[in-house]
């Protein structure tokens, strides 16, 4: 792979990565997993995320409180909550690392198979926060999309619906991955170049050999 393709796929992967890893961060702290519409007051909109509860009313604004225990919320917010906040902060690592293997930082000759293993770093770390945020995000929807339609609860039980963070959850995910396969094709693309560059060295060399027999 050429090295201006090379260094404009990196930062390409890298931008992508850091899109997702905002966009993670905005679903783990946005009050809006799930939604509630109640039929009594069609003004109120309950929401519900990983660390509070939200009352949105189109008069008196939002009133959003914390919740008292960790405990107290349900067996998939409690794994979300752990999953992603770990996704953010190994994907923040995973940037750092990214960033260092960047071919457009100059650095010695000597150093080249460093950046490639960072690179590589970077980018396996970058696929497995991604993984942390789409698992948790998915099942959470999952189960609101199960209790929905589920037909052993009365009509006239409200129903949570799915909230804009899930979204914000999978676009992020996605991005995330997305930028650190980016990353990691030109890792193994540089490295499948190398073998026919110094094959043909090796063959130069041995015909001067020869010549000079």
């Amino acid at each position: 792979m050429n090295l201006v393709h090379r260094r404009r796929l990196q930062l390409v992967g890298l931008l992508l990565s850091t899109l997702g890893w905002i966009l993670t961060g905005t679903c783990n702290y946005l009050p809006d997993w799930k939604n509630l519409n109640l039929d009594l007051n069609e003004l109120e909109l309950w929401t519900m995320g990983l660390w509070q509860t939200c009352i949105v009313q189109d008069v008196g604004g939002t009133q959003c409180k914390d919740f008292d225990s960790f405990l107290a919320l349900p067996l998939e917010f409690r794994i979300s909550r752990i999953l992603v906040s770990s996704s953010n902060g190994l994907g923040f690592l995973s940037l750092v690392i990214s960033s260092l293997g960047l071919d457009c930082l100059m650095m010695e000759n000597t150093e080249q198979k460093l950046k490639k293993q960072l690179l590589l770093l970077g980018g396996i770390l970058l696929w497995v926060s991604g993984v942390l945020v789409l698992v948790p995000v998915s099942w959470v929807a999952h189960n609101i999309i199960q209790e929905f339609w589920d037909e052993e609860i009365p009509e006239i039980v409200p129903r949570w619906e799915i909230g804009d963070a899930l979204f914000s959850g999978w676009f992020g995910g996605f991005f995330v991955i997305l930028g650190g396969s980016l990353l990691l094709s030109t890792v193994f693309l540089s490295s499948e170049h190398q073998l026919p560059e110094h094959s043909h060295l090796f063959l130069q060399r041995a015909y001067e050999h020869t010549e000079q027999q």
